[in-house]
């Protein structure tokens, strides 16, 4: 069996078998990767009858049987079905109201065409014996353009667990993020961008990096706020925890006062009124994903310390087991416990949004979307044959990781997403997008194309694998104006051809930071040049800070860690960064927003005061600047590259989340991008 099979069974499954690295470089896929891939797609390549029979699994269509559950189509526009047709054909198209219309599927180019429908929704095409959703998306996401016309709206990027209140036990929370909230949008902001709040393990609290859920489903208890639901309680009196954030101490705590809740709440009248009402509504909507992931976090607590499922008893591995059937009943009060706690974030989260709108916010809180899902959790356990297990993504090798990124996450299989019509991704649309007025996408790359490891395997040897990109932002547009939520894309880095202009035609925002926004003429692009559909930033939670990368602690830092790059001495570092300040400097000035000499390192306050109101003053319809940045902080929440090492994502702010946006530092400046973005 030669490798070019191998490589021909990859290319029509989606895989690159050749890819350029950041220098313009080309590099083959090895075969033995190339299988890998292929196995955990479902398309097993070891020997010549697997190869043939993964070959027909991948032959084109031919009759209506053949189609998949679901077709996207945008409104207005007419739609090819992948199947061959010479001759038309009658169908039945039921819209998502109630209207059925007759239509026919005329041939066009050897394929049948569905001709235009202007209603956007998810309709039922019904031919001969088989029904299929026929998905029919607007044109482009809700943006920010709809919201307000002409917009020039500015907000806040806040770390969710460093937001401070008094009785929030060492963490912040959502009562946090509706003091934040309600402090911003006197000053006018718009928007609250939190990091994400996807759901981690509730047995096992030293795994809190928030981009490494263990589904997207559900949230992180610890998040919750029952004083939200509830009203206020006697934890209220309890003072703010500043500092570093010792997670397994403050997750004990912050648990006993959840499950001392959930106990109150079942011996109150409240259980039979209106608010249980409200928890077995929400325990039927969420259905046997929220049921599911209730057993795996119950059962995870028994089953410790083997933090991953895949080292579990055999007969505990799958959630349909009878075994896990027994335990189920056998722990109905843990199962509904955890239930619960989905509930009370749930209900926190949607307390936090309605804050933040009577506050004024015409967007309020935006969420973040994290690229995949741990391979040990929740979602990878009750849903395996959605996943890529045993392939992990991440990045291949560039100039500041020379040995590839391993993120240690795992995703959707396409081939899965297609088969099921794509209910997986529509739910974790959906769970993302119901109690916010935005979302963040993370690596928003992987709607188009993912690099994907073998589990084991160097972060070189990787592949990258497509994903049916048109489908997704068809879909992603449609969800997004249901649930009336703006998208913005997180599309730095190094992007396919044409990437960038595909997000913009959908309605996603990209996002433009201050560090990357150089030209050749200036050294830095000036604010009318930003672009005008873009989200305008001064850093983000993996770069330094403006006080951080001005002072050059950013260098210190990545010295300390190892983290400057192969090879790169930290003298070099310094001495580019020294040629670069004047650059920056320069830039402000230009503006009328300093003076004189470029600030020497230490002297940062009037850089950040400068950046801060740079960003704002470009034209592009939302600024968020993030509250490190408005306090003036030199560390950044995040070192890529790192796990325990640095203290990432434990950081707290130095004042409470109602008192921040007080500080005599902060104030200067909000008042600032306030008077370059009044209020319209």
């Amino acid at each position: 069996m030669s490798d070019d099979v191998v490589r021909d069974l990859a290319r029509r499954a989606g895989i690159a078998v050749e890819w350029q690295d950041y220098a313009g470089h080309s590099h083959v896929v090895s075969p033995p990767v190339l299988r890998r891939v292929l196995a955990a797609l479902g398309l097993p390549a070891d020997t010549s009858r697997q190869i043939s029979a993964s070959r027909r699994l991948l032959t084109k269509r031919s009759g209506f049987a053949d189609l998949p559950p679901l077709v996207t189509a945008v409104a207005g526009r007419p739609t090819r079905l992948d199947i061959g047709g010479s001759l038309a054909q009658q169908a039945e198209l039921a819209l998502e109201h109630g209207e059925v219309r007759q239509i026919a599927l005329l041939p066009a180019r050897g394929r049948l065409r569905i001709p235009a429908i202007a209603e956007a929704g998810y309709h039922r095409l019904r031919v001969e014996d088989r029904e299929i959703v026929l998905a029919v998306s607007p044109a482009r996401c809700r943006t920010i353009e709809d919201v307000v016309p002409d917009a020039r709206l500015w907000g806040i990027v806040a770390q969710l667990y460093g937001l401070g209140r008094p009785g929030d036990l060492g963490v912040g929370d959502l009562g946090g993020a509706a003091d934040l909230a309600r402090a911003a949008g006197t000053k006018g902001a718009d928007a609250i961008a939190l990091s994400p709040m996807h759901a981690l393990y509730a047995a096992d609290p030293s795994r809190f990096g928030p981009y490494s859920p263990s589904s997207r489903l559900f949230m992180n208890p610890l998040y919750a706020a029952p004083e939200l639901v509830f009203g206020p309680t006697a934890a209220a009196d309890r003072p703010v925890s500043n500092g570093l954030i010792d997670w397994p101490s403050v997750a004990s705590a912050k648990y006993a006062l959840l499950r001392a809740s959930f106990d109150s709440f079942q011996d109150s009248s409240e259980w039979d009124g209106p608010l249980g009402a409200d928890f077995a509504r929400y325990r039927a909507e969420q259905g046997p994903l929220l049921y599911q992931h209730a057993c795996f976090e119950a059962l995870q607590a028994v089953r410790m310390p083997q933090r991953d499922w895949r080292q579990w008893p055999v007969d505990l591995r799958d959630p349909r087991s009878a075994a896990v059937g027994f335990f189920a009943a056998a722990n109905p009060d843990a199962i509904l416990y955890h239930q619960y706690l989905q509930w009370i974030t749930d209900r926190s989260l949607a307390a936090a949004q309605a804050v933040s709108r009577q506050a004024g916010m015409r967007i309020g809180l935006i969420g973040d979307l994290a690229v995949g899902m741990d391979p040990s959790g929740s979602h990878a356990w009750s849903r395996q044959s959605d996943m890529l297990l045993g392939l992990t993504i991440g990045a291949p090798p560039d100039l500041l990781n020379p040995l590839g990124q391993n993120w240690g996450l795992t995703g959707f299989s396409p081939r899965a997403m297609e088969v099921n019509g794509y209910a997986p991704f529509l739910a974790t649309l959906r769970a993302a997008m119901r109690r916010t007025g935005g979302i963040r996408v993370d690596h928003a790359m992987g709607l188009a194309r993912l690099w994907l490891i073998p589990e084991g395997a160097s972060p070189a040897d990787g592949a990258y694998l497509n994903y049916p990109v048109g489908d997704l932002l068809r879909l992603l547009a449609l969800e997004s104006v249901r649930h009336n939520v703006v998208v913005i894309g997180e599309d730095l880095g190094t992007f396919p051809e044409g990437f960038h202009d595909m997000l913009e035609q959908s309605g996603i925002h990209g996002m433009r930071v201050l560090w990357f926004q150089r030209n050749a003429q200036t050294g830095v692009v000036p604010p009318r040049g930003w672009g005008s559909s873009d989200v305008a930033m001064t850093s983000t939670h993996d770069l330094p800070t403006v006080a951080g990368w001005w002072s050059g602690t950013d260098i210190d830092v990545r010295q300390k860690y190892g983290r400057l790059g192969d090879g790169i001495e930290p003298e070099t570092v310094r001495q580019e960064r020294e040629a670069d300040r004047p650059k920056i400097w320069g830039a402000f000035v230009r503006e009328h927003l300093g003076d004189g000499p470029a600030p020497a390192p230490d002297d940062t306050d009037r850089v950040v005061d400068a950046a801060v109101r740079f960003v704002a003053r470009t034209e592009v319809p939302l600024a968020l600047i993030p509250l490190e940045d408005l306090l003036g902080q030199r560390d950044q929440p995040n070192l890529p590259g790192t796990v325990t090492e640095h203290p990432n994502w434990r950081r707290r702010l130095p004042l409470p989340a109602d008192e921040v946006l007080a500080d005599a530092a902060v104030a200067r400046r909000i008042d600032a991008v306030a008077a370059e973005r009044p209020r319209q």
